[in-house]
């Protein structure tokens, strides 16, 4: 990473605000469980938020990951001592057995023995992700010596499990487990390390993956994701003997990024995939968690490396440009955890010692590898894959090439290139999916270059103070959503636009533990109406409907009732007013601007009569409303996450009522394998005996009720309780359980 350095002057600020940020931590509050769980006496208490909880010291991980990748890049003396203290102090907190972690080992259990728990495991990933980063950048030898040891735990766990507990671990989510311990095998080449990472590889997922079999819906989206790259990783440790590694993983982004991804490149509603090709019917407030964007930055990453598919490389330059720099906060380095694609909403930052979410923690390593994906070479080959300034010193060819780049505001990108000898050497620059033509110059004369697989390669003797001028063709484009062809997004060159909406009433809630998101408490129009055209004609003549201001990178449309108001910018720079990414268009007087505005008005309200919902089998969201449980079971199956208790068993939530107005439950289940009957409980009254009778199996059914006012008087919240029968199961309570203000 040191052989890149940034010059582009947003990049360099992301960058400074990043390490700001790492500098005023206090790594004795990080530490501070790590030395509790050992039995020794912390020298500071902990942080908030999610360090306060039962996912308490992922943060630890991410921050080592930073650290390491900062000082790979700047060699400051002082970020190498800070993780040189944390690594001490982590020497001290590791067990005999190698264990590590800021909770006990007993959280692993409950995971075995269906148990709720937050996600012991995802953390684990975490911490040995960051003890590997910080040795592969720093060689650091304790930290050889902490992660091989930590390695070994999770080896003399996992050789421990039968079948049946193996399908129990892999059913939650567990970060990259499999990832982590493929990296750390390649550091150790201890092939117990290889063994425990295999068995986290979930066969039966990338199987149908690989067959081309969408599944993807109602899964956990940042718990997918890294399965993936930990089945990359394996085929960069076996090479071509496991081709159906890389097989499962190439169809797996394609899946995601064909029919499940937005124009910026986020994926997800509510941190799950919905349905294959719906995505304007899933535009919320709490679109593209920024944790999928960077695990598939990293998927994206790995396959260009295998493949040299330059489809990797667009994909990353868009996702890079308008998720990842969009997430930051320039004036105070904060990330985002959702990006909101629904028009009306605002950028929602975490504080920077209170939430500490797990986009927190990517959202730090974003911000310290801003650098690493910008240049790659094969042999004699350099690829530009990026048009960023930057400096790069190839230091095993004794080059140095120097990058002067202002895209989209100006045309084309410069280089010179700065050489001890003269070199033969080849170079590949990226003609970007959104180029409509390309040129190039050497020492200010027009050259002819031979394009392969989407690159203009160059093969010559340079020498030293050659000159590349590469030019482009940019110009307006937009992007539409397959669920709805009229409901758009504008783009210009590698850029998103939005329309900044104003700053009324910047109202912040919150969903799941502690997690910050926008609220729309005003009226928003999302829909722009053609005027002087047919829907078609206007698609088919974007570059003179919408009109950049000359000398600005401002944009406006022409032909329709928002000409004068809407004034779209780059969406990444787009940080303190709600903001439209996406908008309807429709025709003037037409049937479609009739219905649409019917169906919004209706959406609105059933938003609005919605007090509060619980995705179910999601431990954080689970978690967040108290749940209690015996004999209980989680899983998916057929696009849904159930939960479902046997034999007397019983599971239930802490969920908010009304004391204005009526409140309904509404749930829905699957009756699966119960035989005759379970009972719903509101503060242990039964407000209803759910009988089976005929239905099938996999009958989806539907369930409202009132719940009596008598039953919880002046409390703001009641217990909803599903209880099986004797030597019988509840159904699977699939998907969301709610509490409504109307039905």
């Amino acid at each position: 990473m040191s052989q890149v350095q940034l010059t582009n002057p947003y990049l360099t600020n992301a960058f400074m605000k990043e390490i700001e940020y790492l500098r005023s931590f206090n790594s004795d509050k990080l530490l501070s469980f790590f030395r509790i769980t050992k039995d020794l006496t912390p020298k500071a208490k902990s942080y908030p938020g999610w360090e306060n909880s039962e996912i308490r010291g992922h943060t630890l991980g991410h921050y080592l990951s930073a650290l390491a990748q900062v000082y790979a890049t700047t060699n400051d003396i002082t970020i190498y001592g800070r993780i040189q203290y944390i690594l001490d102090e982590l020497s001290l907190c590791q067990f005999d057995n190698g264990y590590l972690s800021a909770f006990p080992e007993e959280f692993f259990n409950k995971v075995e023995n269906d148990k709720p728990v937050w996600v012991p495991w995802y953390t684990m990933h975490k911490i040995i992700t960051g003890l590997n980063t910080v040795y592969e950048l720093t060689k650091m030898e304790i930290a050889f010596k902490i992660v091989s040891r930590l390695g070994d735990w999770v080896y003399n766990r996992t050789y421990k499990w039968t079948p049946e507990i193996q399908a129990k671990v892999l059913s939650v989510e567990y970060g990259g487990m499999n990832d982590c311990m493929y990296e750390l095998f390649k550091i150790t080449k201890d092939e117990n390390h290889r063994y425990a990472a295999h068995k986290f590889d979930e066969l039966s997922l990338f199987t149908q993956i690989h067959d081309g079999k969408d599944i993807l819906n109602n899964r956990h989206a940042n718990t997918t994701i890294p399965k993936f790259l930990g089945a990359l990783n394996r085929y960069f440790i076996y090479g071509e003997s496991e081709h159906f590694y890389l097989d499962a993983c190439k169809q797996f982004w394609d899946i995601v990024v064909i029919d499940h991804s937005y124009v910026t490149g986020g994926n997800s509603e509510w941190e799950h995939f919905g349905q294959p090709k719906i995505l304007d019917a899933e535009r919320t407030a709490t679109n593209c968690e920024t944790c999928n964007t960077y695990n598939m930055l990293k998927l994206s990453r790995g396959l260009f490396q295998i493949t040299g598919d330059k489809k990797y490389s667009d994909f990353y330059e868009n996702t890079f440009i308008n998720a990842i720099l969009s997430s930051q906060n320039p004036d105070t380095g904060m990330t985002m955890y959702f990006q909101p694609m629904a028009t009306g909403y605002f950028k929602v930052y975490s504080r920077p010692f209170e939430h500490f979410w797990c986009c927190t923690g990517t959202g730090m390593e974003n911000f310290s590898k801003l650098n690493d994906s910008l240049y790659f070479y094969e042999g004699n080959k350099l690829f530009v894959n990026m048009y960023l300034s930057s400096s790069l010193n190839w230091t095993e060819k004794q080059i140095m090439l120097l990058q002067d780049t202002d895209i989209p505001n100006t045309d084309g990108a410069y280089f010179k290139l700065n050489a001890k000898n003269n070199i033969d050497l080849t170079l590949c620059f990226r003609i970007p999916s959104w180029s409509k033509g390309a040129s190039i110059k050497i020492n200010n004369e027009l050259t002819l270059f031979e394009e392969e697989k989407g690159y203009a390669l160059i093969n010559r003797i340079w020498k030293n103070n050659d000159t590349i001028e590469i030019d482009f063709k940019i110009e307006v484009s937009f992007s539409s959503l397959p669920d709805n062809s009229n409901a758009i997004a504008f783009t210009y060159g590698p850029l998103v636009l939005s329309a900044a909406l104003g700053t009324e009433k910047l109202e912040e809630s919150t969903t799941g533990v502690i997690v910050s998101i926008p609220s729309k408490h005003v009226e928003i129009k999302d829909y722009i109406i053609i005027k002087s055209e047919c829907m078609d004609s206007f698609k088919n003549h974007i570059t003179e409907n919408l009109i950049k201001t000359q000398g600005k990178m401002e944009f406006r449309l022409k032909g329709t009732d928002e000409d004068t108001r809407l004034v779209f910018t780059p969406h990444y720079l787009q940080h303190t007013q709600r903001y439209g990414i996406y908008w309807i268009l429709v025709e003037e007087n037409s049937k479609e601007l009739k219905k649409y505005i019917l169906e919004k008005q209706q959406s609105e309200k059933v938003k609005a009569a919605e007090m509060d919902s619980i995705q179910i089998g999601n431990d954080q969201y689970e978690l967040s409303h108290h749940i209690m449980s015996q004999d209980t079971h989680v899983g998916d199956r057929d696009g849904f996450h159930y939960r479902f208790a046997k034999n007397n068993g019983w599971f239930s939530y802490e969920m908010k009522v009304s004391h204005d107005e009526n409140t309904y439950l509404q749930f829905r289940y699957l009756p699966m394998d119960c035989r005759k009957s379970f009972d719903v409980y509101i503060n242990n009254s039964q407000i209803s005996h759910e009988v089976i009778g005929n239905k099938t199996s996999y009958e989806v059914t539907e369930k409202t009720y009132l719940i009596p006012k008598e039953l919880y008087g002046n409390n703001n919240t009641v217990t909803v309780k599903f209880k099986a029968g004797s030597q019988d199961i509840t159904g699977r309570i699939v998907d969301l359980i709610r509490t409504t203000k109307n039905i």
